[in-house]
């Protein structure tokens, strides 16, 4: 019987092991999603215990407590930290084969020295031991950054943002990290979404004119891209309930935002043809910028109206959406490949079903001079545990080029979670082990190096350029 989160685990071969050991754990992180505060890493953010740091904003966790039965009072409430947090550990050790409980143990293994297992008889032990490192004066944002080997963070930023807290990180010589935003335009986008006039008014603010036309809405991005480029944005990233094309020619899209102005709902089909116009537009821009694209989508938000009420969104109650989305990603990539200005581009969908026909449909639109133009992003949300990891590499490799993969990302707004890249890596290598020591691909030493390497680091170092 294997010890738990032994070096070795889910190691299952002596290859796996020796790629490993021998070189994905030792190459450095680039982080190229992610939901982190530039803000803190510029104030190199204290946490002054546990819950701070681990529950303050993790909706996984909050998911897995309401699972558990467990009052909302612990979880978003007014509960005390320590009590949230042994409400917390009472619901943890049920959560058998939830990659939760593999990232928690490897994040108090790693960062806190915790070799035990976290549950209501351990949670004082590790509430101590944890507090006395968070508080050390030592184990700020930038230490945490620093000692999980992290050489780049693509943060998620609105087009309003004023980019302050990234310029002040890049002037500053003593933190080595580059920390780069990345380009949200979704609120310019959802014409059908509470509070979308409201947005243009700000954006208008920010560029220093009114925004009435949809050619406004182009040129406000347009001017914000540039400010962006400027202060080091390598990629964009939009967050698609679901994938959006309908042939934008047909519509009058200026009256359909004069509507969307003044408080009339728009259709569905003409707020999809207003989201297309505009991601095409995006598109367009990117591929001048030199920038990736990625696009997130097959996400049902907030389907507990009830609680969408009480708590706001990003809370931990959102779902895997319905799937309707082949067609319209690939008449959105034939558009942007037909006029010559489709960028790189990851797609991410949430529902794993999705895999082969990304694998597929990448293959329809690579191009000359860029391996792997078109990436199958990374198993997302609700997929990113071991068999989701492994379906998606799977397939990748079955129908694509696995080897040219840009790999993992936290997509997380916790400090802690880089260890998800280890659980990653350890989930590539049991799988590439696999395919060595049944005669499926040669013991190569110097061919299995580069693809370990660059499915862990250099591939996502050439793609985003850095």
């Amino acid at each position: 019987m294997a010890t738990f989160l032994s070096d070795d685990f889910l190691l299952n071969t002596e290859t796996a092991r020796r790629l490993y050991h021998s070189y994905a754990a030792k190459m450095p992180i680039i982080d190229y999603h992610c939901h982190v505060s530039p803000k803190e890493i510029y104030e190199n953010k204290q946490f002054r215990n546990i819950t701070e740091i681990w529950l303050g904003g993790d909706h996984y966790k909050w998911r897995l407590m309401r699972s558990h039965g467990i009052d909302e009072r612990y979880i978003t409430g007014d509960a005390d930290d320590y009590e949230k947090f042994e409400k917390f550990a009472e619901a943890l050790p049920y959560a058998i084969g939830n990659p939760m409980y593999t990232w928690c143990h490897l994040e108090l293994k790693r960062y806190f020295g915790f070799e035990g297992v976290l549950s209501p008889k351990t949670c004082r032990t590790v509430w101590e031991l944890c507090e006395k490192k968070l508080t050390s004066g030592k184990f700020g944002a930038r230490d945490i950054i620093r000692m999980s080997g992290v050489t780049f963070i693509g943060t998620t930023d609105d087009p309003i943002d004023d980019l302050g807290y990234h310029k002040r990180i890049r002037e500053d010589q003593s933190f080595s990290v580059t920390v780069a935003p990345s380009f949200r335009p979704d609120k310019a986008l959802n014409i059908d979404k509470a509070g979308f006039g409201d947005y243009l008014r700000l954006l208008g603010e920010t560029v220093g004119f009114a925004i009435v036309t949809v050619s406004d809405i182009k040129r406000a991005l347009s001017l914000r891209m540039r400010y962006f480029a400027d202060n080091g944005c390598r990629a964009s990233d939009h967050g698609l309930d679901r994938m959006v094309y309908l042939d934008p020619e047909t519509f009058d899209l200026d009256a359909i935002l004069q509507k969307a102005l003044l408080g009339t709902a728009v259709s569905e089909a003409e707020a999809e043809a207003f989201k297309t116009e505009l991601l095409l537009y995006c598109a367009k821009e990117y591929a001048s910028l030199g920038w990736v694209m990625q696009l997130h989508y097959n996400c049902m938000r907030n389907p507990n109206s009830t609680m969408m009420a009480k708590l706001g969104p990003d809370t931990g109650f959102d779902c895997i959406g319905p799937n309707a989305s082949a067609y319209k990603v690939a008449k959105l990539l034939d558009r942007l490949y037909r006029e010559d200005c489709l960028p790189k581009t990851v797609l991410y969908s949430l529902d794993a079903s999705d895999n082969a026909f990304l694998d597929t449909v990448i293959g329809a639109f690579q191009g000359a001079g860029v391996r792997g133009k078109l990436q199958h992003g990374s198993a997302w949300w609700f997929n990113d545990n071991k068999q989701g990891m492994k379906e998606q590499m799977i397939s990748l490799a079955n129908l694509s080029i696995l080897g040219n993969f840009v790999g993992m990302l936290t997509d997380s707004r916790s400090f802690l979670s880089y260890t998800r890249h280890e659980y990653f890596r350890r989930i590539l290598c049991a799988l590439i082990g696999e395919w060595v020591e049944n005669g499926e691909y040669p013991n190569d030493e110097a061919m299995l190096f580069e693809l370990v390497a660059g499915i862990s680091y250099e591939n996502a170092k050439r793609y985003f350029g850095l």
